[in-house]
């Protein structure tokens, strides 16, 4: 059984914003607030802040992947006895957001073998201030496969919905999106999941909201700087 909850018409904790249905997050335990908590502490070693951050994204992946669809699987025991289970219904890959989503790629291959993963960069354009695609590169073969999106934080939402983008103008259908993320804001969920209400979107934490800089608080800070920076 699944380990997520879904939000479909309640509130996301500590906020009054209604979630969408396409929706979910871990379940809210003490270890995982706990592990948020490290996390968030700007006094936090970095090498405690990979530690603890790589947990969390290790729980992600496996909740991601309880959301894929599965077809019935019949296997021999080494008993002799024949036993009904499942498979995965198709091949899975994962894309990374550059350079944040990078951190996430080890916890997808710690669960899903010789697993292919592509690489997007998006930055904001000067001029108009919109995300821009700066690269991508993607498994020739992705339109096929289930597709794991990995980004840390999910702030305005303009890089994901970017990055979804994307993917689908090489083929892969908006539903056999998966969105991962550690940390996600009321305002960009509603955004993302408006533009792109098949892709299901896995959180780990639903903050506040953002300030006025576009910054989700409480947050944890640049992720890519505490994690890749001493």
């Amino acid at each position: 059984m699944s380990s997520s909850m879904t939000l479909t018409n309640h509130t996301a904790p500590n906020t009054k914003h209604v979630i969408p249905p396409s929706v979910f997050t871990l379940r809210r335990t003490a270890q995982l607030e706990a592990l948020y908590t490290i996390i968030r502490n700007k006094d936090t070693s970095r090498g405690d802040f990979i530690f603890y951050s790589d947990r969390i994204i290790r729980l992600l992946v496996e909740e991601g992947l309880n959301h894929l669809p599965v077809v019935p699987k019949v296997v021999e025991t080494p008993t002799g006895a024949q036993y009904d289970g499942v498979g995965f219904e198709g091949k899975i890959c994962g894309v990374s957001i550059l350079r944040a989503g990078e951190a996430m790629e080890q916890g997808l291959r710690e669960v899903c073998r010789s697993v292919r993963i592509g690489k997007i960069l998006i930055q904001r354009d000067e001029d108009t201030t919109l995300p821009k695609l700066f690269y991508s590169k993607l498994p020739q073969d992705i339109a096929q496969r289930y597709v794991l999106l990995l980004d840390p934080m999910l702030a305005t939402g303009g890089s994901a919905m970017k990055a979804v983008e994307v993917i689908t103008e090489h083929g892969v259908a908006e539903d056999r999106i998966v969105f991962i993320n550690l940390i996600s804001s009321p305002q960009g969920l509603k955004t993302f999941s408006t533009r792109y209400p098949a892709v299901k979107v896995i959180t780990g934490w639903i903050d506040e909201g953002l300030n006025d800089r576009a910054y989700i608080v409480p947050g944890l800070g640049d992720f890519g700087e505490r994690r890749y920076c001493a």
